[in-house]
């Protein structure tokens, strides 16, 4: 079973609630398309009429027009995780109605339209929640990979650095995974790394995080340090027939007989009819 399957959520982000969407491989870029949703985040500063003056908004603060807004987007959101895509829209409908000053709704209304592939609606769904809140850091996070899918590198990497750049962003792991995603897809190999490794330090149980930075130092021959990677993820829970026949190779360049011998024996009985397996049967280490 892909590792995705067991509960990880990696890339896209609204804001409290998470939302997962099997992803097939981690060598398959656009593959990739988990979500992470987190709503509900904003505070009274984010709200029409907020001052810095004023209390911290509580519940009893909020008028019923937005308490209605967000129960509406609660229900879009489970909706959503159910894969009931037009349920979700409706219900979202009517939360931007009863509050059309909530950035969450926009955010996720710009996550339904791109799993509809409908991209120009996304992308003004992301410009209407940054309209309303430009430093909201998950906008910008899904507004980046919605670029980054459309290779439009350069805008992506600014709105992923934007989102780094808040000191409040709790999520800054995915988005420097993302962005060494985004940057292997552009061919920009050093910056990936780069990226890579900033967000193995602040998620070291990341295994698409650890996949593609072992891939990208064994690519380079620097088989020491794809081997530590590679290692810690093959011995977890979450090593996949990718993941083994990486370390395959890994310790084949390194001479490491028994450790290879050892991966072989699991990629053979775990993954028989993988193609990672059928390489390894052809000796095809370097296809």
């Amino acid at each position: 079973m892909n590792w995705l399957h067991r509960g990880e959520r990696i890339l896209l982000m609204t804001d409290k609630l998470r939302i997962g969407v099997a992803a097939r491989s981690w060598i398959v870029w656009s593959s990739l398309v988990a979500v992470t949703v987190v709503l509900f985040s904003g505070c009274a500063s984010n709200m029409p009429g907020a001052s810095m003056n004023s209390d911290r908004e509580t519940e009893s603060d909020e008028p019923e027009a937005r308490k209605r807004a967000r129960l509406r987007l609660e229900l879009a959101v489970a909706y959503f995780d159910k894969g009931q895509t037009t349920d979700a829209l409706d219900h979202l409908k009517q939360s931007i109605t009863a509050d059309p000053g909530l950035f969450e709704a926009y955010n996720l209304r710009g996550l339904i339209y791109m799993r509809l592939n409908e991209m120009p609606l996304a992308e003004e769904s992301f410009r209407r929640a940054l309209a309303i809140n430009t430093k909201a850091a998950s906008v910008q996070h899904n507004y980046g990979w919605m670029l980054c899918q459309q290779s439009r590198f350069t805008e992506s990497t600014q709105l992923f650095n934007s989102a780094l750049a808040n000191p409040a962003y709790g999520e800054r792991a995915k988005t420097w995974m993302a962005m060494g995603l985004c940057q292997m897809k552009a061919g920009q190999s050093a910056e990936a790394e780069s990226s890579f490794v900033r967000a193995y330090e602040l998620d070291a149980g990341n295994p698409i995080t650890a996949y593609n930075l072992a891939q990208l130092l064994y690519q380079r021959g620097e088989f020491v340090r794809a081997q530590f990677y590679v290692r810690r993820l093959n011995n977890s829970e979450l090593a996949n027939a990718e993941s083994l026949w990486l370390g395959i190779k890994v310790e084949r360049r390194m001479e490491n007989r028994d450790a290879m011998a050892q991966l072989s024996g699991q990629l053979r009985k775990r993954y028989p009819q993988s193609r990672e397996n059928l390489a390894l049967e052809r000796g095809a280490f370097n296809e």
